[in-house]
């Protein structure tokens, strides 16, 4: 058979008018091919599968000012579209450390930006917790700049093998490492309802922690329809409204990724490091997107300035504009702190 006549790959079939299975969205999941599908997703205020859209690009370059010659630090690289923006303002002279615990994205994200013509001469990546990051500084010599984006990527969201949502279904694994440490259906099979119940509202603020736990607690929860599942029917019972139920199943997998990735515990370690990986006059902006992770770092931000450690800290948080919050509504709990070293 020769190239001309081989058969040629069908594209997915789907029902309706618009895909709606992740792998279906072969169009988003291909942007050099399908430049203006990509267009058309973002114009409806969606994101396109297997992509993430920055939020508060324009903020985070205003309050971190990178320059030539500056050393930063982004350390949550995920997409990397926020290393995008800054490496071309650090140039020349100057390298930007992108560091990131997912093993399954930092390969595709450090391809994307190679692709960009930023060489290892200009961008360093490295997969490493925070933990490390003492030993990235004496590497470094210190960084200048240093942000940290602490929402979960749209690619690991959408991706229902990751098991980041309850709007398809997939394993409840929620691990953003998934090579390690257990995952969201293991832990739920270790809490007994209480421990449930104060991890909802420890985690989410989950005002119907209590019905949720009763209704999970001993049940087989395997993939994230069988905790979706079990979320609707206790709060069927609770007589909400259909925006009241999304609500709580968006709090509920957030509070067991936070716990499956002890982020708190990570946030606060970020936060005690931080001063020690700062030069002189160095500026850090860190995005959350959970009171919880605001909190921490808000505290952290203002007993710095008491000790005299910063000069200066944000003495509110900056939200996304009205414009930005419709455009991309995953934007809309985000809020960007900032400080300045001494």
């Amino acid at each position: 058979m020769s190239q001309d006549d081989s058969p040629r790959q069908r594209r997915p079939r789907y029902k309706g008018t618009h895909p709606r299975r992740f792998e279906e969205k072969y169009k988003e999941l291909a942007p050099d091919q399908h430049s203006a599908e990509q267009a058309k997703v973002m114009a409806r205020g969606h994101t396109p599968a297997g992509t993430h859209r920055s939020i508060m690009v324009a903020e985070i370059l205003a309050v971190l000012g990178p320059k030539p010659g500056e050393v930063a630090l982004d350390a949550t690289l995920g997409y990397g579209g926020h290393t995008r923006e800054l490496l071309p303002r650090l140039l020349p002279g100057g390298r930007l450390f992108g560091v990131d615990v997912d093993p399954l994205e930092l390969p595709r994200t450090e391809a994307r930006l190679r692709g960009l013509g930023f060489g290892e001469d200009v961008f360093v990546a490295r997969r490493m917790n925070f933990a490390g990051l003492p030993r990235l500084k004496a590497e470094a010599g210190g960084f200048d700049v240093v942000l940290a984006d602490l929402g979960v990527s749209s690619m690991q969201i959408d991706n229902p093998a990751r098991g980041f949502t309850w709007k398809a279904e997939g394993p409840l694994d929620l691990r953003l490492n998934p090579q390690r440490g257990r995952s969201a259906a293991a832990l739920l099979a270790t809490l007994d309802e209480q421990a449930l119940a104060e991890l909802l509202v420890e985690n989410a603020d989950e005002p119907h922690a209590a019905a949720i736990a009763r209704n999970v607690h001993g049940q087989e929860i395997r993939t994230t329809r069988d905790l979706a599942e079990r979320i609707r029917s206790a709060l069927r019972a609770e007589r909400l409204d259909d925006d009241d139920v999304k609500r709580a199943l968006q709090r509920t997998f957030q509070a067991l990724r936070i716990a499956v990735n002890d982020e708190f515990t990570v946030l606060d370690q970020f936060l005690s490091l931080l001063p020690g990986c700062l030069n002189p006059g160095g500026r850090v902006a860190i995005l959350t997107f959970h009171s919880g992770e605001d909190r921490r770092v808000k505290k952290a931000f203002q007993q710095g300035l008491r000790e005299g450690i910063y000069a200066d800290v944000a003495p509110e948080p900056i939200r996304a504009s009205p414009e930005e919050r419709r455009a991309n509504p995953r934007s809309t709990s985000a809020k960007l702190r900032w400080a300045r070293r001494i």
